[in-house]
This record gives C-alpha cells, structure tokens and sequence, in this order.
C-alpha cells in the first residue's frame, strides 16, 4: 500500500486482524492518510500523563485511543456483516465508490 493512499473512512466499521487487540470490532474516529493511520475508538488505549495547568488544577492520568496501521484493520461491510476486502470502482453516472469484494454491494458510510 503506497502513503496515502487507504480505502477507510470516518466512522467506517472496523475490526483489528493484528496486535494486541485482534478480534475487537471499533468505528473509525479518525483517519491520517500521510502515515497511514488511523484512530478507532476504544481500541488500541494509551495512558498519557498529564501536568496541571495552573496551581488550582491536579496532573491527571488521561487514557486515550492511539493511532493503529491501516494493514491491521479490516472492514466491515455494512450489507453482509462480514470482514472482507474493499475495491473502488466508477459507476455510469461518473461517481466513485467503494465496494465489497464479497458480496459486491457499495459501501456508503453513514
């Protein structure tokens, strides 16, 4: 996969296929196609330490999704409820979508 170039959306359906929170299903927050990465939610938590602003405020321990690799992601498709590969193809009337390459359906996000 060339930078820049990824095939998921903002709050596309997504299950993680690799690391330490593979099976868990997220919808996508979030999407960095220059280091092609992308932020779902509650998957792949970090803990962030944070000092206080002013003298009236505490430090606080923040927990917060990281960005996961795309190439550990995987889509679902919102037609046939299953992981799958995602195409790209132009329809008649000159619009580009995305398709299931299972079941062929287009995928539109909500």
């Amino acid at each position: 996969m060339r930078k820049g170039r990824t095939y998921l959306k903002a709050n596309d359906q997504v299950e993680v296929i690799a690391g330490k929170d593979k099976g868990r299903v997220g919808k996508v927050l979030k999407v960095f196609p220059a280091s092609d990465k992308a932020t779902v939610e509650r998957i792949n938590m970090i803990k962030r330490h944070t000092k206080p602003r002013d003298a009236s405020q505490q430090g606080q321990i923040v927990e917060r999704e990281a960005p996961i690799h795309v190439s550990n992601l995987q889509m679902i498709c919102p037609e046939c409820t299953q992981t799958g590969r995602i195409g790209k193809k132009i329809l008649e009337d000159g619009t580009k979508v995305r398709y299931c390459k299972k079941c062929g359906e287009s995928i539109e996000s909500k």
